[in-house]
């Protein structure tokens, strides 16, 4: 009775590791303090411009409805908050949205990888049938027939021919979105301020270490840097992970990709619900709970998926101040909303 007496005090005095942030730092990494560099995109302000008009610009969609900041809004997280996003015709997507914020630090875009980059990925919800259902000419089109973005264009790649395209389209996109990053107390402590994180979420940090959920969700952005198997150790409900989706297998073809996606990326996602590729699960303690039992083999305490939310809040940062933009009039050689899905 005494011992057990001792050991509680002793844990209420020392709830966590002394060397908590030297162990975190050999998982972790803090947001850097510079814009990261792009491959084969240099970043420059006539680029972030330009790009950030395309990001909110919903024109660039065939029914000028959608923008990409409709499926990633930087007002709610950096996402939609739908289970899955509507795109043309009202449609549905298959997936539900990541966060547009920090993803400059995931190793590839998309839940099953399959673009290397946010240049790659630009290119991809614009040309989705299900999303914006447009194509690279008549985006193309629709840019050139306004005067104010052939300057910008112009601008942002000065030097070159013909500076209005499609791959010149998604540099400015990726170049905008490199800089939507929102560094968090966690941060702060990793970098050595102790005050930054409440106890609860440093016995958070301690307890997401040591049950392993940082084996998969590392790095700079809590996750996002590599591929593992959604159950790894007991199989999710078919109400979470829908049969139909395959996972990375789609991206390889390869049979151990089966039910294999990208590790989530963790920043700010308490402000993400709902969680997981099929958007099912609303609350973030179920998700922990979930996580616990199809990828660790633990039922997870409530106190300790209560001081694992408390970590996760720490990850939550501050969003960079992004006025709306006043975006160039349309003209008589604008090409004309299509609302119809093709083939329908």
């Amino acid at each position: 009775m005494a011992a057990a007496l001792m050991a509680t005090t002793a844990f209420a005095a020392d709830p966590f590791p002394a060397d908590l942030r030297e162990t975190a730092l050999a998982t972790f990494k803090a947001l850097p303090s510079t814009t990261r560099a792009l491959a084969n995109n240099p970043i420059t302000s006539e680029k972030i411009v330009l790009g950030k008009a395309l990001f909110f610009d919903p024109r660039v969609s065939a029914s000028g409805v959608f923008s990409c900041n409709s499926c990633h809004n930087l007002a709610t997280g950096g996402d939609d908050n739908l289970e899955t996003s509507i795109g043309h015709g009202w449609q549905k997507g298959p997936r539900n949205a990541p966060t547009v914020l920090n993803a400059v630090f995931n190793i590839a875009q998309f839940w099953d990888g399959r673009a290397e980059d946010l240049k790659a990925q630009a290119k991809g919800p614009v040309q989705a049938g299900v999303e914006m259902a447009n194509t690279p000419g008549q985006v193309i089109a629709t840019l050139r027939s306004m005067p104010q973005y052939v300057e910008w264009f112009s601008a942002a790649f000065a030097g070159e021919a013909d500076p209005v395209t499609f791959d010149n389209f998604a540099k400015a996109i990726e170049a905008f979105e490199a800089t939507l990053v929102t560094p968090a107390p966690f941060d702060a402590f990793l970098n050595g301020d102790d005050a930054a994180m409440t106890s609860e979420q440093k016995q958070g940090l301690t307890l997401f270490m040591d049950k392993g959920c940082s084996s998969c969700h590392s790095g700079i952005n809590v996750g996002g840097e590599g591929y593992y198997p959604f159950g790894l150790v007991k199989r999710p409900s078919t109400d979470v992970l829908p049969e139909k989706d395959k996972g990375r297998f789609a991206v390889t073809n390869t049979f151990d990709d089966f039910f294999v996606f990208r590790a989530a990326p963790l920043r700010n996602v308490a402000l993400t619900a709902p969680y997981f590729h099929s958007g099912k699960v609303w609350d973030l303690k179920k998700a922990i709970a979930i996580m616990g039992t199809v990828q660790l083999g633990e039922e997870l305490k409530e106190e300790e998926v209560e001081l694992i939310v408390a970590f996760l809040n720490s990850l939550t940062g501050k969003v960079p101040d992004v006025a709306y933009p006043v975006l160039p009039a349309e003209t008589t050689a604008t090409p004309r909303p299509v609302s119809q899905i093709l083939g329908k």
